[in-house]
């Protein structure tokens, strides 16, 4: 049970320029859609959204990068932390900048943060995962998760970010490998 608990605390925790620097990802997968005949027709690409341990709306996982893991790694320890899955790192898809309300402390009394986000392709979902008392995952279409993402620079994430990558082809790529 010991490989159930989630990292804490801010003493190991990366800070840049008095920015707490952060690691998260966007996990996805594909669906197939049922045409109106009952057959399968497209893919429909779904984004993986976490509550908000803080207030309303969903978020995308992340959390500190820290000083004896790569971002990459840190990314895909908060997957796994907040929301409970596993899967393979696919596209860096930018930093973003916010100011957390919660998150001030002595290395960064203004509360800046530096989120380093990633598209995730999800391979596995786990039935245990350390935050699953306090955390409920849902599987959300592009739009719906545009919709109720509860901060706007992960918004832009998605938007600018993942929508980009997409659009460029790349999921249209794994869509193909996985048919």
């Amino acid at each position: 049970m010991s490989d159930l608990v989630a990292r804490t605390g801010r003493h190991h925790q990366r800070y840049e320029a008095g920015c707490r620097l952060i690691a998260g990802c966007i996990p996805f997968r594909f669906r197939c859609s049922e045409g109106s005949n009952g057959t399968k027709s497209d893919k429909i690409v779904e984004v993986l959204m976490i509550n908000s341990t803080s207030g309303p709306g969903l978020l995308f996982p992340k959390g500190g990068w820290e000083n004896d893991e790569t971002v990459e790694e840190a990314a895909a320890r908060e997957a796994w932390e907040e929301a409970g899955v596993r899967g393979e790192l696919m596209h860096f898809l930018g930093d973003y900048h916010f100011k957390s309300k919660t998150l001030q402390d002595e290395f960064s009394p203004e509360g800046r943060c530096r989120a380093a986000m990633f598209a995730l392709f999800v391979k596995e979902e786990l039935e245990s995962w350390p935050e699953q008392s306090r955390r409920v995952r849902t599987w959300v279409t592009i739009p719906e998760a545009v919709q109720c993402c509860r901060h706007s620079w992960m918004r832009e994430a998605l938007e600018n970010g993942f929508n980009k990558w997409s659009d460029d082809g790349m999921v249209r790529t794994m869509k193909a490998k996985n048919n």
